[in-house]
């Protein structure tokens, strides 16, 4: 009987500590967090974002203190300086990992010193706050039916196991003192056949909650809805594009010309800074960055002779796999959208974030839901694929907008 108590409480302790017995690794001390900011964010956030492996995924891992868990100090400095090296030395870890995300390859920082990817490490160990916030909370307005995740669910299915062992054993110890002979087994056995519609019920709602869980989890990977990134300037579209109804082809300029929309430069913001000088909402405090990215002295309304400009390192938020072409000019140009219909009222926004999922779902809609402007000059050269479907309501997919090669080379 003693054995049998000590396996039961044995089993509930291992469910109960089985989280919380990682150590972790301290990189804080003697590090320089700003500088680890400045690097991060300068080289890193193309494909990372800070938060949990999975769930903040972009085109790499989500980035969190978890890897010190993991991985060795060294193994870190080797693998974040030449990631192909490691690879090809045959390093189990790095070749797991270029596996697991496709054989894609990481950028290379042969210039980084140890210092500078220390620096790092501890920026990623304690970033700011609202940057985790803000990650962390992407999924709970992504879905308000977000599930608990995989490692609470089976700590919370062997606590159950541990308690039901436990009170099996109490039941079988008052049996013998009651001298009633009955196995474990012959328990259970008797137990589920008298409760069988019960077992079935719950056995099937077991099962469908791991479908559930599944489809959630399969679901979700590299969609970064409502992402919504601290920017290095308090820059309010809701201000500019909204209030004085900039267009946004002002500063984007190159969305009518080129694949990308492309990111103002400082001169653009010069246009009207180099008078407006005061804010509504910051004062003087976000305007004098940029003052101080092109070297303008406000005093003197002129630009400081020989000043160094320091470029503003804006934080990009929309993102596309690289396996996915997007033409902004094609859309704006030819397919006549505005933009607020792929990025949402940005003339509302104070700070910018992403309102769609961008799936491929959710394009494949859009192109068999969009009418061609048969008016428009672009469409002139369809005209067989007019006669061809004999209807006046063309849309995106009749003239080979759902062909894959349109979207994947």
């Amino acid at each position: 009987m003693l054995n049998k108590t000590v396996f039961y409480f044995t089993l509930l302790f291992w469910a109960l500590s089985a989280n919380f017995s990682y150590a972790q690794v301290d990189y804080l001390e003697g590090h320089d967090l700003v500088r680890g900011e400045e690097l991060y964010k300068a080289n890193c956030t193309a494909c990372h974002r800070i938060g949990d492996y999975k769930s903040a995924r972009l085109i790499g891992p989500g980035l969190n203190e978890d890897i010190f868990n993991k991985y060795s100090e060294q193994w870190l400095l080797d693998w974040i300086r030449n990631s192909s090296a490691l690879i090809e030395s045959g390093d189990e870890q790095a070749v797991s990992i270029f596996e697991e995300f496709n054989q894609s390859v990481m950028t290379a920082f042969p210039t980084f010193s140890d210092e500078d990817i220390k620096d790092i490490l501890a920026y990623i160990e304690n970033p700011p706050v609202e940057e985790v916030a803000v990650v962390e909370t992407l999924d709970i307005e992504v879905d308000q039916d977000q599930s608990i995740n995989t490692p609470l669910l089976l700590l919370i299915v062997l606590v159950l196991f541990s308690v039901l062992g436990f009170l099996v054993f109490i039941k079988n110890s008052l049996k013998k003192a009651s001298k009633i002979e009955e196995t474990i087994f012959q328990g259970i056995k008797k137990w589920i056949f008298s409760n069988l519609v019960i077992v079935i019920i719950v056995t099937h709602l077991g099962v469908l909650s791991l479908v559930v869980l599944g489809w959630q989890s399969l679901s979700k990977i590299g969609i970064s809805q409502n992402y919504q990134p601290a920017q290095p300037i308090e820059f309010s579209h809701k201000v500019h594009a909204g209030q004085q109804g900039i267009d946004c082809n002002y500063c984007h300029s190159s969305a009518r010309k080129s694949k990308h929309s492309g990111i103002p430069s400082a001169n653009v913001c010069m246009n009207c800074h180099a008078n407006i000088v005061e804010g509504p909402t910051h004062g003087t405090k976000e305007i004098a960055k940029i003052y101080k990215a092109v070297g303008y002295d406000v005093d003197s309304r002129s630009y400081i002779e020989g000043y160094e400009e320091q470029p503003i390192k804006w934080i990009r938020i929309h993102n596309l796999p690289d396996l996915a072409y997007f033409n902004h000019s094609q859309h704006v140009v030819a397919g006549g959208l505005e933009c607020q219909e792929c990025h949402g009222a940005i003339e509302e926004m104070d700070v910018v974030y992403q309102k769609e999922k961008l799936t491929m779902g959710w394009c494949i809609n859009c192109h068999r839901d969009t009418k061609i402007d048969l008016d428009n000059p672009y469409y002139h050269g369809y005209s067989d694929w007019i006669e061809k479907h004999k209807k006046a309501d063309l849309t995106v997919e009749d003239i080979g907008g759902l062909e894959c090669g349109k979207c994947h080379y």
